[in-house]
């Protein structure tokens, strides 16, 4: 806070997530931006390294904070869906392009048109390719633990319209060192 500013937050990440986050002056601001979020035009673009070898697909799912084991994950997936979805379940879609195959991995693209909490480490998890160093979403991986210190997660772009000028921005940041040394110990 400087002054009278206080940054408001539009979006969030997972706890242990790196990358571009944005944070609003105003509560007009604030607002402006979080309808571009429900309507699906902000650019939300993440790298992530998941365990296997992932192909590229579009997941559509119903995310729900208990799938039947007490983990959050998509309805229906867990355990057979019986009659209409819970009232809590909430749109998740995600796109993922292949980048780079690894011996062991995969590099990939994520796309979210919605940014429901988890959703690509879900999303991966349940299509069989969690996340390198994930530690909560890989119940169901029978491979080899590949080791990272954190859920190798970035969010590398973010775009949207600025609020005031109405002119389209767009930010690009490269992965950490931590990130990058996984990656280049993956290739090996």
């Amino acid at each position: 806070r400087k002054g009278n500013l206080t940054l408001r937050a539009v979006q969030r990440l997972d706890k242990e997530t790196s990358g571009l986050v944005v944070f609003a002056r105003s509560v007009a601001a604030q607002r402006h931006l979080q309808r571009q979020l429900a309507a699906h035009t902000v650019t939300r673009r993440y790298l992530a390294i998941v365990h296997g070898a992932a192909e590229e697909a579009a997941y559509e799912t119903l995310l729900v904070p208990d799938r039947g084991d007490g983990l959050r994950g998509s309805w229906g997936v867990f355990c057979r869906a019986r009659g209409e979805p819970p009232p809590e379940a909430r749109e998740a879609v995600t796109r993922v392009r292949v980048l780079e195959r690894l011996p062991q991995a995969t590099l990939v693209a994520c796309e979210l048109e919605t940014g429901r909490q988890h959703q690509i480490r879900i999303h991966l998890a349940e299509a069989g390719h969690p996340l390198v160093g994930e530690t909560v979403y890989i119940r169901d991986w029978r491979g080899p633990l590949l080791p990272a210190s954190r859920p190798m997660l970035h969010a590398a772009v973010l775009g949207f319209v600025h609020p005031r000028t109405e002119k389209p921005l767009r930010f690009e940041e490269p992965p950490p060192a931590d990130f990058k040394a996984v990656l280049e110990r993956l290739r090996l």
